[in-house]
């Protein structure tokens, strides 16, 4: 006969007297690594389960199945910081929901909703549209179903502190805030030098991604504020935004220089997302124990 480490002779000439536990209803799904079992001999083939962890219940277990909490992020940048480029990679790798206010106020004009006709108001006359309007915009749109379950990337929103305070009454605070910082040398180089084909709605520069062909080139355009003078009117009033949103989001504030090339920033910003999904995971799993 075989030998067994959990059998001797006066156990197998032993009558069993009661029918051996079967162990199907324990597999990978219903076995967590914090429990620990002891195997303990008794008469008969079989074995009884003693379960140490005393804490571990039906109610842990169904914690388990629940989704940790997803991602929210906020990122900000000035034009030309290559604000638009990161947003793509970082939605494409975490599957975020992609908001920007500006996307959402076009939507909303084109569809003809009430907010739209209203904002539309304001924009023929020139005149910004009220913060009410557009926080109810985005409101909105993060509490739509894909936004609550995949996580959300706010582009460029809040500009102010009263846009930031006020969509934190409504319960949507960024688990982070991406700042892009890039000299003002820089933008403005970046900015100036920027055209966009008409044809194909690319957008090229002259030095650093110029076109591919001639007849590209002489097609090209520029936008009528992508001067010198209107672009360090709009850097300036894009740093006294962020200066006021960062009051809020100072401890949640994460600094890329945007300078770098675009695969050197995302390094930088993936490395503090993932870092921040470990943290979440680690959360979740003490949460779950």
């Amino acid at each position: 006969m075989a030998s067994c480490p959990y059998l001797n002779s006066s156990m197998v000439l032993s009558k069993p007297k009661q029918p051996a536990v079967t162990l199907d209803f324990l597999n990978s799904q219903h076995v967590s690594s914090s429990l620990s079992f002891t195997a303990t001999p008794i008469r008969g083939v079989g074995c009884r389960i003693r379960q140490r962890n005393q804490r571990y219940s039906l109610q842990v277990m169904a914690s388990m199945d629940k989704p940790r909490e997803p991602l929210k992020v906020m990122i900000s940048g000035a034009p030309a910081s290559g604000k638009g480029t990161q947003c793509e990679l970082i939605t494409s790798k975490y599957d975020l929901v992609h908001v920007a206010a500006g996307d959402l106020l076009r939507a909303e004009i084109a569809a003809g909703s009430e907010s739209g006709k209203k904002a539309k108001e304001y924009m023929e006359k020139g005149q910004l549209v009220p913060d009410e309007i557009v926080v109810m915009m985005v409101k909105d749109r993060l509490s739509q179903p894909d936004s609550s379950e995949k996580g959300w990337l706010l582009d460029g929103y809040p500009r102010s502190s009263s846009q930031a305070t006020a969509l934190q009454a409504y319960g949507f605070k960024p688990d982070i805030f991406i700042l892009l910082e890039v000299p003002q040398e820089i933008l403005v180089d970046r900015v100036v030098g920027r055209r966009l084909d008409p044809v194909t709605g690319r957008i090229y520069h002259l030095t650093y991604s110029p076109p591919e062909t001639e007849e590209i080139a002489a097609r090209l355009t520029q936008r009528f504020d992508d001067t010198e003078e209107k672009v360090k009117l709009r850097l300036q009033t894009h740093n006294q935004n962020v200066e006021s949103v960062l009051t809020l989001f100072e401890d949640i504030t994460v600094k890329v220089d945007g300078s770098l090339s675009k695969e050197d920033v995302f390094t930088k910003i993936d490395s503090a997302l993932s870092n921040l999904m470990e943290q979440k995971d680690s959360t979740f799993g003490v949460a779950a124990t």
